[in-house]
């Protein structure tokens, strides 16, 4: 399912950097990478109809996977406490300006309750 053209990214990348430098953050500036998010994202987007972390699995179920969606509930507290969210789609001006590289996060998002 790589059926996500580079103008499609292209188009998300510009509007995830302004949205994420409006809230005080900087998308990864390991660009190769961020595309590969990028294009993660879109693909989750054909696939399940919303912007399922590509890092994570995903139910396929919007209401299971709220928790999840870009940018994920646990990105705020990932980005204060690490530096960078879970899949360093999201980092730090300390990770922007090469101070330090993102570093391995704890899964924060707890596990499923068996059926």
């Amino acid at each position: 399912m790589n059926d996500v053209s580079e103008d499609d990214i292209e188009r998300v990348y510009k509007r995830l950097k302004n949205y994420a430098e409006s809230k005080g953050y900087h998308l990864n500036p390991d660009f190769d990478f961020t595309k590969e998010i990028i294009r993660g994202l879109l693909v989750n987007q054909k696939r399940y109809g919303y912007w399922a972390c590509p890092c994570r699995i995903a139910d396929g179920k919007r209401d299971e996977d709220k928790d999840i969606i870009c940018p994920c509930d646990y990105r705020d507290p990932d980005l204060e406490e690490f530096g960078s969210c879970y899949c360093a789609l999201y980092v730090s001006q300390e990770i922007f300006d090469g101070k330090r590289g993102p570093e391995p996060i704890p899964e924060r998002r707890p596990p499923k309750k068996e059926e």
